[in-house]
């Protein structure tokens, strides 16, 4: 019988919980995916505890991205079969062992490349992407500052930028953080549980500062992240495990200045042709080896809770999926 894990309302881990589902049926238009592994990300967080608005008042499915197999098709569905491996990355609505939805959100997975790793990628990878390649779209020869670089978009970003011969500067909490992310593209981590950040960038620059700030964290970095940029340099907010930043002045900016953005990822994937190629791109240097991506956590579907806490503990690295 299928199962989703639902929240009941806005709150801590403990306002998840399980729920039988019958087998659903497609109607016209739609696909029915079963799941064979599904990824936990900060935004499931936001959403859960009311950081990020609820479409619903009560009983909401998290989960952003998933990748399973076709089983079913409505009637007009072209481009797939029953039987095809696919993956996607929509707002809400992953964390079941099968569900609906509409072919235009789906991808096709190649070959060689896992149902785990599609999962653990798929959200992260193409947040990399337009952080990389529309936010801010960096060049040859600069250096950026990327906070969280042991997580799962900074472990892909990092190689990612590598890959592209730019500098990358990471921050982590504790030497195991900042080792592993050292193994993935980054020429200097900072621990920020030892170190400030302001300072060992300006070391590390020669006081120039940075091209751009990729600033996952929001309250406990903004301000500082600003200090790290050279004068017409660029943050790119694209998220807030710390909390909103909620003293941020626009006239902050002068000092530098400064440009900044604050892109959502499913602006950019709701353009089919955008979440094609960027799938595409992504999946082929996961397949050429430019892109290795760590799932480092499983936690069965129905523990889901269990993956919350420890990811908002700090205690994971990499990616963490929950297989149904």
């Amino acid at each position: 019988m299928p199962i989703a894990i639902v929240a009941s309302q806005t709150g801590g881990p403990e306002v998840l919980y399980r729920i039988d589902l019958r087998t659903p049926r497609p109607s016209a238009g739609q696909v029915l995916v079963r799941h064979a592994a599904i990824g936990v990300n900060f935004h499931d967080i936001y959403v859960r505890s009311g950081l990020y608005p609820w479409p619903v008042d009560s009983d909401l499915v998290l989960g952003s991205e998933a990748a399973g197999e076709v089983v079913a098709l409505g009637d007009g569905v072209t481009g797939f079969a029953v039987g095809d491996r696919v993956v996607y990355t929509i707002p809400n609505g992953a964390y079941v062992s099968e569900r609906l939805i509409e072919p235009q959100h789906l991808v096709k997975l190649p070959d060689g490349v896992s149902a785990e790793v599609a999962a653990a990628a798929m959200l992260k990878g193409l947040t990399a992407h337009y952080l990389l390649h529309r936010s801010f779209k960096v060049q040859k020869g600069q250096t950026v500052l990327f906070h969280a670089a042991a997580g799962g978009v900074g472990l892909i970003a990092g190689q990612w930028l590598a890959s592209m011969g730019v500098t990358v500067i990471g921050t982590a909490g504790g030497p195991e953080k900042c080792a592993l992310a050292a193994q993935h593209g980054y020429a200097h981590m900072i621990d920020y549980k030892s170190e400030d950040f302001v300072t060992r960038v300006a070391e590390i620059t020669g006081g120039t500062g940075v091209d751009a700030v990729y600033d996952s964290i929001g309250k406990n970095t903004i301000a500082g992240s600003l200090k790290c940029l050279k004068i017409f340099g660029t943050l790119v907010n694209f998220g807030q495990s710390s909390g909103p930043a909620l003293d941020f002045k626009l006239s902050d900016l002068a000092a530098g200045s400064f440009s900044v953005t604050r892109p959502v990822l499913f602006h950019f994937t709701a353009e089919r042709d955008y979440l094609q190629t960027a799938s595409d791109e992504l999946f082929e240097m996961v397949k050429n080896g430019t892109l290795k991506i760590n799932v480092n956590q499983r936690y069965n579907l129905a523990n889901a809770a269990d993956a919350h806490r420890a990811l908002e503990a700090r205690q994971t690295t990499g990616s963490t999926v929950l297989i149904p």
